[in-house]
């Protein structure tokens, strides 16, 4: 295979790339989801309370623990607005700024993540009560049998106003109460962590009744799709943007028209979670690793929010007992680091560098290099130049086969292009002949192709990469590049890069060659020059780099193994 059919082969790639990344891009844009099949009601916040049904309707025998419903909950009514404002408590730590009712977080302020580069500009808001940005957690109780606090019902106990984590201290709890006709009482506790994006949240049920009570707690997701502008030059629009669940194994559904095509979902899995992702955030309930719980989608509203819950476990308290049930959530970015000390199966995962599997680990290494690189530089642009270097030195073998077959094929252009104008418009016996010179003179045509196919996953993986972690967003190289994951705003990089690859074109052999052919690779070059143009600098960064090496390496093995092409001369008549 000559080097033309290699640089069309890989342009092919990119433009199928790029479309079916246009595709998806146009498959996710924000039309509303289609309207929930069971009747649905909203509040004036738009939230979503489970009923009991599907719980079983006889009062459990005594120690026995309900399980979450079988069948998936219809939604009713719930009450026509949250909490008096007084039940609000503001929870201010090193890291995060919450705004809770007890029932639901309502906002949250990441305040390590300035919205923009630009001087003043606020955290980034991941939940907000905005309409046209809602995005809350929420948690509460259904019951067959007794009254049950959904997550409008829970009130501040003994606090109110603002709690923040004293210098000092390691953590700090923001206690919420609901107390039952029956003599139960279910009491709940926020914790937040030093420099954690993890919020512990355990109800205690106490029972100091005559009746025995149970109950199966739910706590769900519930969003508007975001509005994201789409096009080649924001990498968000590349970004997934959905629900996320783990049953066993990874699953997503897009925020789009779509979103309940494939079925409401309605699982039970044990040591499962619930998440909602979106650039560089995502927010995820994590119960314990034992809990059995049952996972739906749901999209109230008439279609236009989107909702994920998990319910479960039940919970059946004797009178004079307690239970305890807690859980996990996750509101922040998607820290590779953080994220694996959480030590939750799948959660690495939400870092959702790919839907293909092989892609997304692929990428997962990548970062780990990167990452590993970057303890040492202390800089991003610089750690994927290393990391151009190791993946060179990892694919020299194949490189050095490739440029020691263009230096070979170079050397032997004279006599190729003399069995072109000997055979004129035969091509089959053109090509026949050229195939018995490149047998008795050992060239390999195929040697310029695998090089190139393969780095092909690794450029996909870090295109992801650089797109998905948000320990390079806003990450400055030098110079004119302040921010890896934006594109280059002076277009300097992808000019280098037009230029590497018009230098690549000049040196490398093209055999059999025709007008046409010759014509379309004069374009090539400002073809992928302006296709670099609206990619993340970072990742022009790295293909500069690499091609600028490959350059340099090319040039040394055609002066060690090949001579400059020669006039060509006419045949011999």
């Amino acid at each position: 295979m000559n080097q033309t059919r290699v640089f069309l082969i890989f342009a092919w790639l990119m433009v199928a790339t790029l479309l079916w990344m246009e595709w998806g891009k146009e498959k996710a844009a924000p039309v509303a989801p289609a309207a929930s099949a069971q009747p649905v009601a909203a509040s004036a916040a738009g939230s979503t309370v489970p009923s009991a049904a599907g719980l079983d309707a006889a009062p459990p025998a005594s120690g026995t623990v309900p399980a979450a419903p079988t069948a998936e909950p219809a939604l009713v009514a719930p009450p026509s607005s949250r909490p008096a404002s007084g039940s609000r408590v503001t929870i201010t730590t090193d890291v995060l700024r919450l705004v809770l009712d007890g029932g639901s977080v309502l906002q949250a302020d990441l305040l390590h993540y300035p919205q923009s580069k630009t001087p003043g500009s606020g955290p980034v808001r991941l939940l907000s009560e905005d309409p046209q940005h809602f995005y809350v957690a929420e948690s509460g109780w259904v019951s067959s049998q007794s009254k049950a606090p959904d997550h409008h019902a829970f009130v501040a106990e003994g606090i109110a106003g603002e709690v923040s984590l004293a210098q000092g201290d390691d953590s700090v709890s923001v206690p919420f109460v609901w107390h039952g006709p029956d003599g139960v009482t279910i009491r709940r506790t926020y914790t937040l962590k030093r420099a954690s994006y993890e919020i512990e949240v355990s109800d205690q049920v106490a029972n100091t009744g005559s009746a025995p009570w149970q109950g199966v707690v739910y706590r769900q997701l519930l969003r508007t799709p975001p509005q994201v502008k789409s096009g080649m030059t924001n990498p968000e629009s590349f970004s997934f943007s959905g629900a996320t669940w783990w049953d066993g194994g990874y699953q997503r559904r897009k925020f789009n028209e779509d979103y309940l095509e494939d079925g409401r979902v309605n699982q039970e899995v044990t040591g499962g979670w619930v998440a909602i992702l979106q650039h560089h955030f995502f927010s995820a309930w994590i119960p314990q690793a034992a809990d059995t719980t049952t996972i739906s989608l749901d999209a109230p509203e008439n279609g236009k929010r989107a909702l994920i819950r998990e319910m479960g476990p039940g919970v059946n308290v004797a009178p004079g007992q307690q239970a305890t049930t807690s859980a996990r959530l996750w509101v922040g970015p998607k820290l590779v680091d953080k994220i694996k000390a959480a030590n939750v199966p799948g959660l690495d995962r939400a870092v959702d560098y790919s839907q293909f599997s092989i892609l997304a680990i692929l990428g997962q290494g990548l970062f780990w290099v990167l990452n590993f690189l970057h303890g040492f530089i202390g800089n991003w642009g610089w750690s994927i130049i290393g990391l151009v270097i190791l993946v060179k030195l990892a694919l020299y073998p194949l490189s050095a086969a490739q440029y020691k077959s263009f230096a070979k094929m170079r050397k032997f252009q004279p006599r190729i292009q003399q069995l072109k104008e000997r055979y004129g418009d035969d091509k089959q016996k053109f090509q026949v002949a050229m195939m018995e010179l490149y047998k008795k003179e050992k060239i390999n045509p195929m040697g310029g192709c695998l090089p190139i196919l393969v780095q092909m996953p690794v450029f996909l993986s870090l295109y992801w990469v650089l797109v998905e972690s948000v320990e390079l967003r806003q990450a400055p190289w030098f110079a004119w590049i302040q921010d890896l994951t934006a594109r280059d705003p002076y277009f300097i990089l992808p000019v280098l890069n037009m230029l590497v690859m018009w230098l690549t074109q000049k040196m490398t052999p093209a055999p059999g060659m025709d007008p046409m052919q010759q014509k379309m690779m004069q374009f090539m070059p400002l073809v992928f020059g302006v296709m670099m143009a609206f990619f993340p600098s970072g990742l022009v960064l790295y293909w500069v780099t690499n091609g600028a090496l490959g350059l340099l390496q090319q040039w040394w093995m055609t002066k060690r193994h090949g001579e400059p092409a020669t006039p060509k001369t006419s045949p011999a008549k």
